[in-house]
């Protein structure tokens, strides 16, 4: 697992008064080098691209959450996760999850894959054209990738998956988008394809035939992933699951068991408590586009017994579709927000920010776990959630 560069004072220090937000500031700053400030908001001509018919901002409660400490391909280290909720408690859920697999040795999280596509569409007479077709793009796959990648500077076109139905062809044109979380990207190159392929065949298409999920949850995005894929494991200690979250491994190996059963019951698509409450939350402060979020609340959040009476907890988030380039993460909050995860450059900033999101959603997951194993969910929320 990870190594914190600094183990003491991880306690954000809370209070709802003027100067108890004057205290954490202070405190990220001395404490954990981390200076937040409140910054400008961008000018009306900077949001072309972002927005239409602009009349101002809507100004929305920010809060930090950790410490995170994370072992993964791209992220590493410890992290203070901001997070734009107008959730009581979530904040102090996801710091207690944080806390408590940071007091474990951190939370394991590899990057599986990223995959963006656009899905278009041909129509036909009969079913032989179809086939045709299929066979015609086998034959001219490099045509039409290089017209796709003609699009875009840093997109690189993967594949192409054919699927025949009926009398149409839907052409899945899956690109690795970058640092772009890449809807735009993966739009164009498939206009451009699916034009080229039009000249040459005759054949009409549309560009959106909806096989690729975009916004809608999907078996075939938990499945094939939409954007980053992650994984994220830890094992939580058995002095802290008592000190820190109040449970331990019997009592959540009972929650489990029905878990599954009544989610197949209720017909959701994956096993999990809430995976949306943190996407929603680090997305809204990262400069993500929120609506995402409906094809991105899908995973698998599981538990096992652990050596010494520990617990193993992992979560399976086939789906992030996330980026650290254009949209909203030119919004200068959320730069801001960005730079203090260190998501701001390089190479791979956008598998970075999925590795901290994957985390950040473990924790979560594994507090509202341990509230309701331990029977203080109710209490909780009544306490932070109420006025």
């Amino acid at each position: 697992m990870a190594e914190s560069k600094n183990g003491n004072n991880n306690r954000i220090p809370r209070g709802y008064k003027r100067e108890d937000t004057e205290r954490r500031l202070k405190w990220l700053k001395e404490e954990k080098g981390i200076e937040f400030q409140d910054p400008p908001m961008n000018d009306p001509e900077d949001l072309k691209g972002i927005i239409e018919n602009h009349i101002g901002f809507m100004k929305l409660p920010m809060a930090t959450t950790g410490p995170l400490l994370v072992d993964g391909q791209y992220a590493k280290g410890e992290f203070f996760v901001p997070i734009s909720t107008l959730e009581g408690t979530l904040a102090l859920s996801m710091s207690r999850g944080m806390y408590a697999t940071f007091a474990s040795g951190g939370i394991r999280v590899r990057h599986v894959k990223q995959e963006l596509s656009r899905a278009p569409v041909f129509f036909f007479d009969n079913i032989n054209d179809s086939i045709e077709l299929m066979n015609w793009v086998k034959k001219n796959q490099d045509k039409i990738i290089e017209a796709a990648e003609s699009t875009t500077r840093f997109g690189k076109v993967l594949r192409i998956d054919q699927y025949p139905i009926q009398n149409y062809l839907i052409l899945d044109i899956v690109l690795d988008t970058k640092n772009a979380a890449g809807q735009n990207m993966v739009t164009l190159a498939a206009k451009v394809a699916c034009d080229y392929i039009k000249k040459e065949t005759g054949y009409n298409y549309m560009v959106e035939s909806n096989f690729n999920s975009d916004k809608k949850a999907s078996a075939r995005n938990i499945i094939l992933g939409r954007g980053h894929s992650v994984i994220a494991e830890t094992v939580l200690k058995k002095s802290i699951m008592k000190r820190i979250l109040g449970i331990n491994a019997d009592l959540v190996q009972k929650l489990q068991r029905p878990g599954p059963t009544i989610s197949a019951m209720a017909g959701t698509t994956g096993t999990h408590l809430h995976i949306s409450n943190a996407l929603t939350a680090i997305y809204l402060a990262t400069g993500q586009d929120t609506a995402c979020v409906a094809e991105n609340s899908l995973g698998h959040f599981q538990t096992e017994p652990a050596d010494n009476n520990g617990l193993a907890c992992r979560l399976t988030l086939p789906s992030l579709t996330v980026g650290t380039i254009g949209g909203g993460t030119r919004l200068l909050p959320q730069q801001q927000n960005l730079k203090i995860l260190g998501c701001h450059e390089g190479e791979h900033s956008s598998r970075k920010l999925a590795e901290i999101i994957g985390a950040s959603t473990l924790a979560l997951e594994i507090s509202l776990m341990s509230a309701i194993a331990s029977d203080t969910f109710t209490g909780s929320h009544m306490k932070y959630g109420r006025e």
